[in-house]
């Protein structure tokens, strides 16, 4: 019996030179529309899908396949008696492949003319059901969705080795593709009808890339970019020269792009091991640099250093002279780039509306048997600030406390910051142990104490407290919202500190 393929396909490279082969191999070949037209003009001898239903296409090409005579003869189990006289009796014949990509919804959401009346018109029915039925009946019916497959497919018919497993890998691809494909749509109705928290909640990703590694080089990885972003959302980065970006690298990137995007003034944070080692503001970008990298000039080396302004000379300079893995800005000045495109291995990312586009709303991290969806934290306060002691700070004080808190914001807990004129200057973070993290960067900020203020990402008790005291701190920005806080309250007082609450916490894990 002759083998059949259905060919309706809305990217066409390749796919006259496929047809071609396929007759040459004594398949007889069905398809619809355009890609009907580019066959038969391309001298393919290829039958109309209405010659099979003997029904013409309608409603504006909305129905073409949607057939018992095309579905049947996808779906009837060649090994099923009663389903081979069924499809001979009702004069059905046998579909054996299935070739088809979708209409372009992915390309016309992301395009210019991406109306709701357009991207409905660019939602596929007829596509996705045959693709289903195909790979449904993978066991009698070769069901091929990317052109990278037509070169395999062709090899495998001439050798008579398209055998059960090759089938199922394509069926498996078959159902990712069209699960990509609803999970695009329905995001974009959920955010047409600003549904955050969908009782369903499908995302879809294309791969972008396999890494060398992952976080450690026993562990594979690939990078996937999401398919469905809002407009606010929307950004690229380009690698303007490096080694390719590393699983860690992209980890550390966004922690860092995260960073910067809370400040408006000229501002660098350096990132290892996705915490901050320097975070710093300043009338220029020079001057932040330089105070951002005072925080620790040690932990810097190997980090990843971003940007919110365009890299000068003088940053290029200085980030020149010792290891960074990457450098992350908006732009980089001509003699920056050529300063530093004379070290081979550093990765330079470039993303030009890095102040504009919005970090997405929704942040999500996997648990037990599965994930926890969460509102992004994108607010510093919520609440008005509560001057809880005596003692009050100015308004030079309050703008470091402010800076101090938004850093805290930054820090993975439990986290203490000790700033100085708009600059961390001590980090404590990721402790069990809040007094721990306070100790750390009070140790670590030793020598520069006087005149700094301090910030908590939660409240704390009395032995922090005695901690701020001992080193000299005179003021102090957190949360509150413990049982404790009267007792705080009293000992901040005692010792002359000023203690602003915020009533907005700010853990990070």
């Amino acid at each position: 019996m002759t083998k059949r393929a259905l060919i309706s396909v809305f990217e066409k490279d390749g796919i006259v030179d496929f047809a071609k082969k396929l007759t040459d191999l004594g398949w007889e070949i069905i398809s619809t529309g355009g890609t009907y037209k580019l066959l038969k003009q391309n001298g393919v001898n290829v039958i109309e899908v209405d010659e099979v239903t003997g029904f013409k296409e309608i409603l504006d090409g909305r129905v073409k396949t949607l057939h018992p005579f095309i579905h049947g003869g996808i779906l009837y189990k060649r090994d099923d008696e009663n389903h081979v006289k069924t499809v001979k009796n009702s004069g059905i014949s046998s579909i054996d492949m299935v070739v088809n990509n979708l209409y372009p919804f992915e390309k016309v959401l992301n395009g210019e003319n991406n109306t709701h009346e357009n991207l409905i018109e660019n939602i596929d029915i007829g596509g996705p059901s045959m693709i289903r039925a195909a790979a449904k009946n993978y066991n009698d019916v070769l069901v091929v969705v990317s052109p990278s497959d037509y070169k395999e497919v062709l090899k495998r018919l001439e050798n008579n080795t398209a055998d059960k497993d090759f089938r199922l890998g394509l069926s498996a691809k078959a159902f990712n593709y069209t699960a990509y494909y609803d999970a695009l749509i329905s995001s974009y109705f959920n955010d047409l009808l600003g549904i955050e928290f969908p009782e369903k909640l499908t995302v879809t990703y294309n791969k972008k890339s396999h890494l060398r590694y992952g976080e450690n080089p026993h562990q594979r990885a690939s990078y996937y970019e999401k398919v469905y972003v809002k407009e606010k959302e929307k950004t690229s980065f380009r690698q303007l020269h490096g080694k390719e970006l590393s699983y860690n690298n992209l980890n550390d990137m966004y922690s860092a792009i995260k960073i910067v995007k809370e400040f408006n003034e000229p501002c660098v944070a350096a990132i290892k091991h996705n915490n901050p080692c320097g975070l710093a503001v300043g009338k220029t970008i020079d001057q932040a640099y330089d105070k951002a990298y005072a925080c620790d000039t040690e932990s810097i080396f190997g980090g990843i250093i971003a940007l919110n302004e365009e890299v000068t000379e003088y940053v290029a300079e200085k980030i020149h002279s010792f290891f960074v893995e990457v450098v992350i800005a908006p732009k980089f000045s001509k003699k920056a780039l050529e300063i530093l495109e004379t070290k081979k291995n550093i990765r330079l990312v470039e993303i030009e509306n890095l102040k504009d586009f919005s970090i997405p709303s929704q942040t999500f991290k996997e648990v037990l048997n599965g994930l926890v969806y969460q509102d992004y934290d994108n607010k510093l306060l919520t609440h008005e600030l509560e001057f809880v002691t005596k003692a009050k700070p100015d308004e030079e004080t309050l703008k470091n406390l402010l800076f101090a808190f938004k850093t805290c914001k930054c820090v993975a807990s439990n986290g203490i910051v000790v700033v100085k004129d708009g600059a961390a200057i001590g980090i404590g973070q990721g402790e069990v142990r809040r007094s721990w993290a306070a100790e750390e960067a009070l140790e670590r900020a030793k020598g520069k104490l006087e005149g700094a203020v301090v910030a908590s990402d939660a409240f704390f008790f009395e032995d922090t407290v005695e901690l701020l005291n001992a080193n000299g701190i005179k003021a102090v920005i957190q949360p509150g919202g413990s049982i404790k806080d009267p007792k705080v309250i009293e000992l901040c007082d005692k010792y002359g500190i000023a203690m602003v609450f915020t009533r907005t916490r700010h853990f990070r894990h």
